[in-house]
């Protein structure tokens, strides 16, 4: 049945549809389920909470139970995902995960927050998905790429792939598959340790729904990978580079193809606009206040150029990687965090941009 539909379909529509599909699983979860890397920061840095970071990590841990549950049944082979394929670079991931929080702060969401408040009409959003797709791929494929090259040149990767369980097992003896459920299954306990959260069964099912959504990916896009005939990438769910490719595609869209990522973004948009509705809060918002535009816009600039330099966001390297558990997506997330606190505290202290 799912060779017909492939051979119906194409391989690049296929991808686009699974990407979609994830996609509108992600965006219910940020509308009805508050799911929100940047609001679980402020959360517990501010509002006296850990709720929503709680649902983030248990995220993380069911993503990676997830990913190695299916390396263990043959349905996912991780070392062909792009994560796995070139060497890690420590002072990409820190600069470039620093960078990305300080903007994420500045700009009030991240890209995948962005697209979700899109959905619910909040026209700021707007200006802040489209800058920061232009600034991604300014750095990915612009006048930046040349500069970016230079200073971290992406090495293809050689011997054990770099990936926590990987490394561990190489230096064991042991596969890598029992000692990335070992680890998954540490962080779930980890996220569920906590009655409050224990009780709260609404945020429970939509972390395991954004679990699901990166899961969907890897399994949907190595089985296009595996059966068709385009030798299609094996991706999940990111928002940085496919900001920049969905852009270009509404704009040449008859001379290039649908992709995983264009249908990630569209379903995310989808899915939040369904949740908006459902919770009768959808509405029109623009910004009023000049100097918070500017400041959401250099925030924006600043996210798509930390995001291309670490190869990742907030959902690309702190759910996707990390469900694999490559090497990058720990010190990543943990940029990102500190360049998220650094950007809140000035906003609280009362930091504005210059006039």
């Amino acid at each position: 049945m799912f060779e017909s539909l492939l051979d119906t379909v194409g391989d690049h529509n296929l991808g686009a549809l699974v990407g979609l599909l994830g996609g509108v699983l992600l965006g219910l979860a940020a509308r009805l389920g508050r799911f929100c890397t940047l609001g679980a920061i402020e959360d517990l840095l501010y509002g006296g909470s850990a709720l929503r970071m709680r649902m983030y990590v248990l995220a993380i841990g069911a993503a990676i139970l997830g990913s190695f549950s299916a390396m263990a049944l043959g349905w996912l082979e991780p070392e062909s995902s792009f994560y796995y394929s070139i060497r890690w670079m420590p002072v990409a991931s820190a600069l470039g995960g620093l960078a990305f929080g300080y903007g994420m702060a500045l700009a009030g969401n991240c890209g995948y927050g962005a697209i979700a408040r899109l959905g619910g009409g909040d026209l700021r959003s707007f200006v802040i998905v489209l800058v920061m797709g232009v600034s991604a791929y300014m750095v990915l494929a612009g006048p930046l790429a040349p500069l970016r090259n230079l200073l971290f040149p992406q090495v293809a990767a050689t011997g054990t792939p770099p990936g926590i369980a990987h490394r561990i097992g190489a230096y064991a003896g042991l596969s890598p598959i029992p000692i990335g459920l070992a680890i998954g299954a540490t962080i779930s306990l980890a996220a569920l340790a906590s009655r409050d959260f224990l009780r709260d069964r609404a945020a429970i099912f939509w972390s395991l729904c954004v679990a699901l959504a990166v899961i969907s990916g890897w399994l949907g896009t190595y089985w296009i990978y595996s059966h068709g005939f385009e030798a299609l990438p094996i991706v999940s769910h990111s928002y940085s580079e496919p900001v920049g490719e969905t852009i270009l595609f509404a704009m040449n869209g008859s001379v290039r193809p649908l992709s995983f990522g264009i249908g990630s973004v569209a379903g995310v948009w989808l899915g939040a606009f369904i949740g908006s509705m459902i919770k009768g809060h959808f509405r029109w918002e623009a910004c009023e206040d000049p100097r918070e535009l500017r400041r959401q816009i250099l925030g924006a600039v600043i996210m798509g150029i930390g995001a291309v330099v670490a190869l990742g966001c907030t959902v690309g390297q702190g759910i996707t990687a990390f469900s694999l558990l490559a090497i990058s997506a720990p010190v990543t997330l943990l940029a990102i965090f500190a360049g998220a606190a650094l950007g809140l505290r000035q906003l609280i202290e009362g930091f504005q941009v210059a006039e």
